[in-house]
C-alpha cells in the first residue's frame, strides 16, 4: 500500500496525524467502543465499526490517527481507501473520542482525508453512515457532502453520501 503524507497543519495545534500501526488498536477498539455503544439499542445491534478488525484494516486501509503532541492520547481515528475505479477516496470510519467531540477534530479528519485524496489523485470522497445515525445525515451535508443513495449492505440500512474536491484546493 503507497504511504501519502498528510498535512501537518491541517490539524488543532498540539494534534498530529500519525499513520497508525498495531501499536494503536486498543486505542482504536476503545475510542470506538465509546463513540459507537450509544447506537446499539437504536440500530437493534452493534454498528459494524464495532465489529471490525483493525489489525486487519490496518494492513489494508490508510489509517491515520490524531495524537496529542504533549501526552500521547489518541483522539481519534480516520480509515482511508482508495479506490482508483471510482477515482474516489473512501472514509470507511472516522471516530472522535466521546470526550474530544464538538472541538473541530471532525474538520481536521476531513481535511487529513482531502490530503490523502489530493496526494491519490481522486476527485471525490465517499463515505456512509447507518441511517439510525442521524446525527449524521445532518452533519455530513454541513461539510458538503451529498446524498447519493440509500441501501441495506451487509445487514445494515445505508446511507452514501459523496464530496466533489476542488481543483487545485
Amino acid at each position: 500500500m503507497a504511504e501519502y503524507d498528510v498535512d501537518p497543519d491541517s490539524c488543532n495545534g498540539g494534534y498530529s496525524f500519525v499513520r497508525a500501526t498495531s501499536h494503536y488498536v486498543s486505542e482504536i477498539h476503545t475510542i470506538v467502543k465509546a463513540a459507537y455503544s450509544k447506537y446499539i439499542d437504536r440500530i437493534g445491534k452493534e454498528p459494524a465499526p464495532m465489529k471490525a478488525d483493525y489489525n486487519q484494516l490496518i494492513e489494508s486501509h490508510m489509517v491515520y490517527v490524531l495524537e496529542n503532541d504533549q501526552s500521547g492520547q489518541v483522539v481519534g481515528a480516520i480509515l482511508l481507501r482508495h479506490d482508483p475505479a471510482a477515482d474516489a477516496l473512501h472514509i470507511d470510519n472516522m471516530v472522535v473520542a466521546p470526550a474530544a467531540q464538538g472541538r473541530g477534530f471532525g474538520h481536521a479528519f476531513m481535511e487529513c482525508a482531502e490530503d490523502v485524496a489530493r496526494a491519490c489523485e481522486c476527485t471525490n470522497l465517499q463515505l456512509y453512515t447507518n441511517v439510525k445515525m442521524v446525527e449524521n445525515l445532518v452533519i455530513y451535508p454541513k461539510l458538503g457532502f451529498v446524498e447519493t443513495e440509500r441501501r441495506t449492505e451487509d445487514g445494515y440500512e445505508r446511507v452514501y453520501f459523496r464530496r466533489d474536491l476542488e481543483a487545485g484546493k
